[in-house]
């Protein structure tokens, strides 16, 4: 079932059941901010020095932990690029950048669930720490309710480049449910949660309900002491499918980019269109040799 395939008509409305569904590798492979900054930088929006460091921020996240006054820093870092760009310009690039850089990267399984949900007549968010801007335009893709998601601030429709309140992350995801399921009516004994990330563990603690999606190591030791549902859509080495979730992997990007830019600054006296295909196939080279060399060390 591809994401846009028509939602099938959904049943009369369940009153007071929804579910929930973080994005970053539950709904979607990789980190969807990454996903985006990747397609800025490629309209020139956005540097790919700059992607570099904000991969390397990515890295030190998932080497040291996701926390939260690190995420705090790396999601400002994020979002100051954005800073006095139109609202509605970044929205309408988001909506591009989403139909190339991320429809393909919807996990199929994950998406299945959620439909699951709508066709039994559930309402579906989605709940996570990306900006509420760009989680709507992929909820909005996916024929699903709406999205929960980190405010961006902005004035007169110009954004500058600082949040609103705090990152939308672990106990604030719960928060931002608890406050919806008041204004909403939803009864959160009769509610599903989704998550890859023992971060999520105080969202998923917060319903009836709870699910593990390709779960990392913490949030599967917690759901099988529980007894919690687990769904794993990845296949072969984990590690394979992920666009920026794993540290190794994160290092072989942030080399290959690193070794792209050196290229490019040797050969920028003679930039020829054969110079500049030839940095491309380096650094994709340099990429792919450091991530073979991370899941495979002993063919390295």
């Amino acid at each position: 079932m591809h994401p846009d395939d028509p939602v099938p008509p959904a049943r009369p409305e369940v009153d007071g059941a929804a579910a929930f569904f973080d994005v970053d590798n539950t709904m979607m492979v990789g980190a969807s901010i990454y996903h985006f900054a990747r397609g800025m930088a490629a309209r020139d929006l956005f540097t790919w020095r700059d992607l570099a460091r904000f991969t390397a921020r990515q890295v030190r996240l998932r080497v040291q932990g996701e926390h939260p006054d690190d995420l705090q820093k790396s999601r400002e870092s994020a979002l100051a690029f954005v800073a006095g760009k139109q609202v509605a310009e970044i929205v309408s690039l988001g909506e591009e950048i989403y139909d190339e850089e991320m429809a393909d990267r919807i996990w199929a399984g994950t998406h299945a669930l959620a439909r699951g949900h709508l066709e039994d007549g559930r309402r579906v968010w989605l709940v996570t720490a990306t900006p509420v801007e760009l989680a709507t335009i992929i909820a909005d893709r996916l024929g699903l309710t709406g999205a929960l998601g980190t405010v961006a601030e902005s004035e007169d429709g110009v954004y500058t480049g600082r949040l609103v309140g705090t990152v939308l992350h672990g106990e604030a995801k719960a928060a931002a449910v608890r406050e919806l399921a008041a204004r909403e009516g939803l009864d959160l004994a009769h509610c599903w949660a989704y998550s890859d990330s023992i971060n999520d563990l105080p969202l998923l603690s917060l319903v009836g309900h709870p699910v593990a999606v390709n779960p990392d190591s913490a949030l599967r030791a917690e759901a099988r002491e529980r007894e919690w549902e687990i769904h794993d859509f990845r296949t072969g080495r984990k590690a394979a499918r992920i666009g920026i979730p794993t540290a190794l992997g994160l290092g072989a990007a942030v080399g290959g980019v690193a070794a792209g830019l050196s290229v490019r600054r040797r050969i920028a006296a003679d930039a020829t269109p054969a110079a500049v295909s030839a940095v491309g196939s380096a650094s994709a080279w340099a990429v792919a040799a450091a991530r073979r060399r991370a899941l495979h060390p002993r063919a390295a």
